[in-house]
C-alpha cells in the first residue's frame, strides 16, 4: 500500500521557521489588516499648531508624528526602531552617532528626503525646540557625507540622545521649505508637509483636522486607513457621548471620557478601555510655586501650602485613584526614581502654625494670603478646584483663574503672571530630557513654554542635572538623579503628584491604534478597522 506524497509546507510555516512566532503573529496581523475607512480622533484642548517643532504642547505632539516623522520609534521598553533611518551606529567614546536613511523617501509635495534635512532639522531643534536646547546642546555639527547618511557629532556625550528622535520629539522637517524663513512664524507649523503615513489637507478652526493617506508611503501596504478626521471637543460630556454612540471611534487622556465615567464605559459593548501610560510620554502632573512670589520666596509658606494638600485624597478625589503618585519630580515609572525620597507629610495643623510663626496670621476675615492659582487647561479644572479648597482651610485664598491654552501659556511663561500653577509638564523618556528642563537655573527664560516656571536656582541641582546629562556609567548615572531628587525635596519649588491617569476609549473595530512605546502619539500607520 503506497503512501500519499508529503505535502509541503504551507508558505505560512516555512517563514514561522524562519521568523518563530513572534514573526508569524506579526505577518497574520498584516495579513488581517484591511484598507479603508475614517478614523474620527477626538482631541483637547485645540493645539497652537501641528508640528511639535517650535512647542511640545499636546495635540502637536499627537497630530504632527501622522505627517511628519522622526528618525526612529520605539517599542514600548523604549527600544529603538527604525523609522527614516534604517541602522544607526554609535562610536566608543559615544561622540559620534551615524544614521543610516531610508532611501526612496518622499516630501509630500514630492521632493526628495535626504540627510540634508536631517542635519537641518537637528540644528533648528536644538535653537527652537523647548526641550530640543537641552537634548541637542552637544551636538557640535551634523555632517552629510552622501545623500542618505546623516553623522551627528557631540562635543560631550549624550546617553540619552538614541532615545530622543521619535517624531514627536524631534521632528524631521523639510528643509527646503522653512530655510531661510521665521522658523516660528512658518505656515508649515500648522500645514505640515512631511513624509509620512497621512497627508495634511485641511484646518477647519473650530472644527477639525483632516489628514488623507499618503499613497506613496515607503512603508507600503501601509497606511490602512483612508482619512482621519481630527475633531476638536472641549466639553468631556459630549466626547463621552460621541464614544458611547460610536461616532468618535478614538479619544485619550485629556480628549478622553471623564474618569466618572470609566467604569460605567468598561461595561460597553462598543468600546474598549486602555489605561496604559507610555514610558515614552512619561505622563506627570505638579503644582510649581513661583518663586519670584515675595511670600513663596519663604521656605516655611511653601512648607505650609504642601503640608496643607493631602495628595492620596487628590489621587482618590481627583483622579479617582487611577493615578500612579510620586513625592519626586522623575516619577514612579522611570528607573531613576528614588522611591526613598518622602513628599511633605499632610499635616494641617502644623502648616498653620508654620504661617503664624513666619507673620502670615489670619486677618478678620479668616485671610492669611491671596495667591493666583493658574491651571494648564490639560490639568482638570478639578485639581485646582481641590488645591484651592485645601489651602482655604489653612487660610490661603487660592484664586483659581482659568484661561484657553495660548492665555495659559502667555501667563505662565511670558508674563508669569501666577502665584501657583497646576501644570502638566511630563517627564517624557529621561530626566535629562523631562526634568532637567524645568529645574535647570539656565533654562529659565522669558517666553519659553514648559520650561522653569518656578524660576528655580540651585548650584547644586545644576552641577547634578549637568553631571547626569553626559554620564554614560549607569550607576553613576543613576546616583547623580538620586542626589538631585533629594536636593529638589528638600527646597520644595514645587508639589509632585505624579503620573496622572491615561484613560484611552478606543472603539472595538479599531487595530493596532498603539503598537509603538509612544502611544497614541504613533503614527497610526498600522491602525485599520476590524471586518464587519
Amino acid at each position: 500500500m503506497s503512501r500519499p506524497p508529503k505535502r509541503p509546507a504551507t508558505p505560512w510555516k516555512r517563514i514561522a521557521v524562519v521568523l518563530g512566532l513572534a514573526g508569524l503573529a506579526s505577518l497574520s496581523a498584516m495579513a488581517q489588516a484591511r484598507h479603508g475607512g475614517t478614523l474620527n480622533w477626538a482631541l483637547n484642548p485645540v493645539p497652537s499648531s501641528l508640528v511639535p517643532l517650535t512647542t511640545t504642547a499636546g495635540g502637536n505632539t499627537e497630530i504632527g508624528p501622522k505627517v511628519v516623522e522622526g528618525l526612529l520609534t520605539y517599542d514600548w521598553n523604549l527600544a529603538p526602531k527604525p523609522q527614516l533611518a534604517t541602522a544607526w551606529a554609535v562610536s566608543k567614546d559615544g561622540l559620534q552617532y551615524t544614521f543610516t536613511l531610508r532611501k526612496g523617501v518622499k516630501w509630500h509635495d514630492g521632493k526628495d528626503f535626504t540627510s540634508a534635512d536631517v542635519a537641518y532639522s537637528i540644528q533648528t531643534l536644538k535653537q527652537v525646540h523647548p526641550r530640543g536646547r537641552g537634548t541637542f546642546a552637544n551636538v557640535a555639527e551634523v555632517k552629510t557625507p552622501d545623500a542618505h547618511t546623516a553623522v551627528v557629532v557631540l562635543s560631550k556625550p549624550s546617553p540619552f540622545l538614541l532615545t530622543a528622535l521619535a517624531a514627536s520629539e524631534s521632528p524631521i522637517v523639510p528643509k527646503h521649505l522653512y530655510e531661510g524663513t521665521d522658523i516660528n512664524t512658518n505656515k508649515h507649523n500648522s500645514a505640515p508637509v512631511g513624509t509620512g503615513p497621512f497627508v495634511f489637507k485641511e484646518w477647519v478652526q473650530g472644527s477639525h483636522v483632516l489628514l488623507e493617506r499618503n499613497p506613496n508611503y515607503w512603508d507600503k501596504p501601509k497606511p490602512y486607513l483612508d482619512k482621519i478626521v481630527v475633531r476638536f471637543i472641549t466639553d468631556g460630556v459630549a466626547r463621552a457621548a460621541g464614544l458611547e454612540s460610536g461616532s468618535l471611534d478614538l479619544g485619550s487622556g485629556s480628549a478622553g471620557i471623564p474618569l466618572s465615567d470609566v467604569e460605567r464605559f468598561k461595561k460597553l459593548p462598543g468600546v474598549e478601555i486602555d489605561t496604559r501610560i507610555s514610558h515614552y510620554v512619561g505622563n506627570h502632573q505638579q503644582v510649581y510655586f513661583n518663586l519670584d512670589t515675595p511670600a513663596l520666596k519663604h521656605i516655611e509658606v511653601r512648607r505650609a501650602i504642601a503640608q496643607a494638600i493631602d495628595t492620596n485624597a487628590y489621587n482618590n478625589t481627583v483622579w479617582y485613584g487611577y493615578g500612579k503618585l510620586s513625592a519626586t519630580p522623575i516619577g514612579a515609572l522611570s528607573r531613576y526614581h528614588d522611591a526613598s525620597v518622602q513628599r511633605v507629610a499632610f499635616n494641617p495643623k502644623a502648616a498653620e502654625a508654620a504661617l503664624d510663626a513666619a507673620g502670615f496670621k489670619r486677618d478678620a476675615s479668616g485671610t492669611r494670603l491671596k495667591l493666583r492659582l493658574a491651571y494648564n487647561p490639560f490639568v482638570e479644572r478639578r485639581s485646582a478646584d481641590f488645591i484651592r479648597q485645601s489651602l482655604g482651610r489653612i487660610g490661603i485664598d487660592a484664586v483659581v483663574e482659568s484661561y484657553d491654552f495660548a492665555t495659559y501659556v502667555k501667563k505662565a511663561y511670558t508674563d508669569r503672571e501666577w502665584d501657583l500653577a497646576a501644570e502638566s509638564l511630563t517627564n517624557i523618556f529621561d530626566p535629562s530630557v523631562g526634568v532637567q528642563r524645568i529645574f535647570w537655573s539656565k533654562n529659565f527664560k522669558i517666553g519659553l513654554p514648559f520650561s522653569n516656571a518656578p524660576h528655580y536656582n540651585n548650584p547644586e541641582a545644576d552641577r547634578l542635572l549637568e553631571a547626569a546629562a553626559i554620564e554614560v556609567d549607569e550607576p553613576k548615572r543613576r546616583q547623580l538623579f538620586s542626589d538631585f531628587q533629594k536636593v529638589v525635596a528638600a527646597d520644595i519649588p514645587s508639589i509632585e503628584f505624579g503620573a496622572n491617569p491615561n484613560i484611552t476609549v478606543v472603539a472595538k473595530k479599531v487595530r493596532d491604534y498603539a503598537p509603538t512605546g509612544d502611544h497614541i502619539r504613533g503614527n497610526f500607520a498600522d491602525l485599520y478597522f476590524a471586518a464587519p
